[in-house]
């Protein structure tokens, strides 16, 4: 016991020697290195991220087949814009986004799909872009229609054949 107690305040006195000496090599070198080239600035601003909308309203949509839109925006800045993160509040709902940077001037897009299997009722999901313009919420809903059951009986075995 007093061996592992031993090892254990050794590595713990170890421990902090090391990272004392880590964060004195980083103020010595903060202080007395010369001054590098500044990080390039973000310039981009949550306005120049302009979406066409914001919010789609799908309506009534028939239980089955996904319910797609895609949204698109525009890059008004100088720089590009580098969408980080894109991310639905539900399971339900798979976004899409292109992983290149989106130019000046040019259009990005991100597609949200809702997943309407089983899910009969009136739906509001949000979308979350994280970019280096800022964080966008979009906002896809509506209404999915219960799709009619099946009239074909299910046990064949009342049916009679001559």
């Amino acid at each position: 016991m007093k061996r592992i107690l031993l090892s254990l305040s050794f590595l713990l006195l170890a421990g902090g020697v090391a990272m004392a000496q880590s964060n004195k090599e980083q103020m010595h070198m903060a202080t007395t290195a010369p001054q590098a080239a500044p990080a390039a600035a973000n310039n981009v601003k949550a306005e120049d991220m302009v979406f066409s909308t914001d919010t789609h309203d799908f309506g009534t949509v028939p239980e089955g087949p996904a319910a797609t839109y895609e949204f698109k925006f525009k890059n008004k800045s100088k720089e590009p814009i580098l969408l980080q993160r894109v991310q639905a509040s539900c399971g339900c709902t798979t976004p899409t986004y292109s992983k290149e940077p989106v130019l000046p001037g040019k259009e990005g897009i991100i597609k949200a799909s809702f997943n309407t299997q089983g899910r009969a009722g009136t739906f509001d999901k949000k979308i979350t872009v994280v970019s280096n313009a800022g964080t966008k919420v979009l906002t896809i809903k509506g209404e999915v229609e219960k799709a009619p059951t099946s009239s074909v009986p299910e046990n064949n075995s009342m049916i009679k054949t001559n």
